[in-house]
């Protein structure tokens, strides 16, 4: 579904030295399966998802969606095209209501609305009518932003660290909800050892490059260093 080709992107320092952010990445996400991205900090996962978005441009390498190079193409293009993308920290709207964000993503329906909103585990009587504004909290906003991926029926999700912010919503539900999109392509950034465990292949980026393997094999290769599930960085 998602195809990589040599993907490459860079930033300069202060010293206006290069800096390698991701490195001749070649890599093939299928439809049908769910693919975790980790690794240590400042090794490009976010930087992935975004190149795959259209956020940042690559230097070098190609990106294909199904059988179409959508390397120029813009956000709204891949967008438009079935790709979603929910970020590590949400989007900040203003002076809008909730249901019209979601009727924006591509809800069809009041019904509709409702279910996304329930799949991420808010009540739609209280939330439908809301201002997307400082008032909802961190989760709320986050949660939301998710309702937003679900509610544009897309075929690939790319989550960014999805679990942050979601303190008042268990990962066990997060978890559930990553699963019922089994039949989309999913490529997801996260330390989170539950996550970690439904996906079926794990790519860990790092200084050194990158390795991509299933799930079961690359799991051992992540050291858990921290408590309540969660995988530290890996050196």
């Amino acid at each position: 579904m998602i195809k990589i080709n040599n993907l490459s992107y860079s930033v300069k320092n202060l010293n206006n030295e290069k800096k390698d952010i991701l490195k001749n990445l070649s890599i093939n996400f299928l439809p049908g399966k769910i693919t975790a991205i980790t690794g240590s900090n400042g090794s490009g996962k976010s930087t992935l998802i975004k190149t795959i978005m259209g956020i940042l441009k690559p230097d070098y390498g190609t990106i294909f969606f199904k059988d179409i190079n959508i390397t120029d193409f813009s956000i709204t293009e891949r967008a438009k095209l079935g790709i979603s993308v929910a970020f590590q920290q949400p989007i900040t709207f203003k002076g809008i209501k909730i249901k019209q964000l979601l009727e924006v993503a591509g809800a069809k329906s009041f019904n509709d609305m409702c279910l996304c909103l329930s799949k991420v585990g808010l009540c739609a009587k209280d939330y439908i009518n809301r201002y997307y504004d400082s008032n909802l909290s961190g989760g709320e906003a986050k949660r939301i932003e998710l309702a937003m991926c679900l509610a544009k029926n897309g075929e690939v999700f790319l989550f960014d660290e999805p679990e942050a912010g979601i303190d008042l919503w268990s990962v066990d539900n997060l978890v559930s909800l990553i699963k019922n999109l089994k039949d989309k392509t999913i490529i997801i950034v996260s330390h989170q050892q539950k996550i970690l465990e439904i996906a079926d292949e794990i790519l860990i980026l790092n200084d050194n490059g990158y390795e991509i393997g299933p799930q079961n094999i690359m799991l051992n290769k992540i050291k858990p260093i921290q408590t309540c599930g969660v995988l530290g960085d890996q050196k």
